[in-house]
């Protein structure tokens, strides 16, 4: 292996992250698909692993609540603690700026620009989890969480009002996830991003019909 990130590095990792507790949309099994995915893109886009790797198993080792105020905070807490736990542990100290900025700009509330290419890469894999049937399940799993409306019962698709994601689990759709492929900052990361947007228009589409709007 020619990258530090081995077997060992990963268990640790996965620990963190477990004891980073978990909501309906964040949990080990949302940082194990980030991390795959982040290693497929990383290989794709010659990025550099020993960077990518531990910045996305570690990208939400601090939780903070989709609702709280701190909320455009949390990547910036994720990063300053997976560098403090990378650090006692022992992790190449060279790579730790560039894990810290990986994991700050991987973040939609922060809006923090992605600098390298592996911040690139984490952030697009982040993403790319919040799309299609995963991504569709996460959403519908986090809405039935805060106890929101599947859909508003006249205007679905909020032809006619204004968006309300607080309220209603499809509105988040058009609030945050139609935007997220073209967000993506990687090729690969963009093509897989529209072809799983392509499945939740699928989904809506048969919503509709569903509903009587089709």
């Amino acid at each position: 292996m020619n990258h530090p990130f081995d077997a060992s590095w990963q268990q640790l990792c996965h620990a963190w992250a477990e004891a980073a507790g978990r909501d309906g949309a964040h949990d080990v099994s949302h940082i194990e698909r980030v991390a795959v995915a982040a290693k497929q893109l990383a290989q794709a886009e010659g990025a550099d692993l020993a960077v990518v790797l531990p910045a996305a198993w570690l990208h939400d080792v601090v939780l903070v609540d989709k609702r709280d105020e701190r909320r455009d905070q949390a990547s910036k807490l994720s990063a300053d603690k997976a560098i403090k736990l990378l650090d006692e542990y022992g992790y190449p100290s060279q790579h730790l700026d560039a894990i810290h900025h990986a994991i700050v700009s991987h973040s939609w509330s922060a809006g923090v620009p992605c600098e390298t290419i592996e911040a690139k890469v984490v952030q697009d894999a982040d993403r790319l989890d919040a799309l299609g049937a995963i991504g569709l399940s996460r959403c519908l799993m986090l809405g039935g969480q805060w106890e929101r409306d599947l859909y508003h019962p006249t205007d679905p698709l909020a032809k006619l009002r204004s968006l309300d994601d607080d309220n209603f689990n499809i509105d988040h759709f058009f609030v945050k996830l139609q935007h997220l492929p073209g967000s993506m900052t990687t090729e690969a990361g963009k093509a897989e991003g529209q072809r799983r947007w392509q499945f939740m228009q699928q989904y809506l589409d048969q919503l509709m019909l569903e509903l009587g709007h089709g």
